[in-house]
């Protein structure tokens, strides 16, 4: 699949989608960004399923902001519209792909039920 370019207008309806999106936050000065550049689009290639997508953090800095972006690159992935990883730090081809792979094998409905949970429990306190 190709890799999107993701703005403050569509990043939303980006990451709330049924299914997975995985996000790189990356500005085109960072050199850690350029080298893990091939190694995001090889993954987009390799995983048709999965929606890829870019953030370029110098032309959406209210974005990046909002998002708590300190470093780049930052990777995120989301499924269902839950935030499953948030790491800085160009991850290696074997990495990625393993983080890919968990985020593919997780049972969402145990996922949401921990949320309510967690959520349950903190208006309780």
């Amino acid at each position: 699949m190709t890799t999107m370019t993701l703005t403050e207008q569509n990043f939303e309806e980006t990451v709330l989608a049924e299914g997975i999106t995985i996000v790189d936050f990356w500005a085109e000065w960072c050199g850690p960004c350029k080298m893990f550049g091939p190694i995001f689009e090889k993954s987009s290639d390799a995983h048709p399923t999965i929606r890829f997508g870019k953030v370029d953090t110098e032309a959406e800095q209210g974005l990046a902001a909002a998002l708590q972006i300190r470093s780049i690159p930052t990777i995120m992935i989301f499924r269902d519209g839950v935030l499953l990883f948030n790491q800085a730090g160009a991850l290696p081809e074997h990495s990625l792909e393993q983080v890919i792979a968990s985020a593919e094998a997780l049972d969402m409905d145990v996922i949401r039920a921990e949320i309510a949970e967690a959520e349950k429990a903190e208006q309780g306190s």
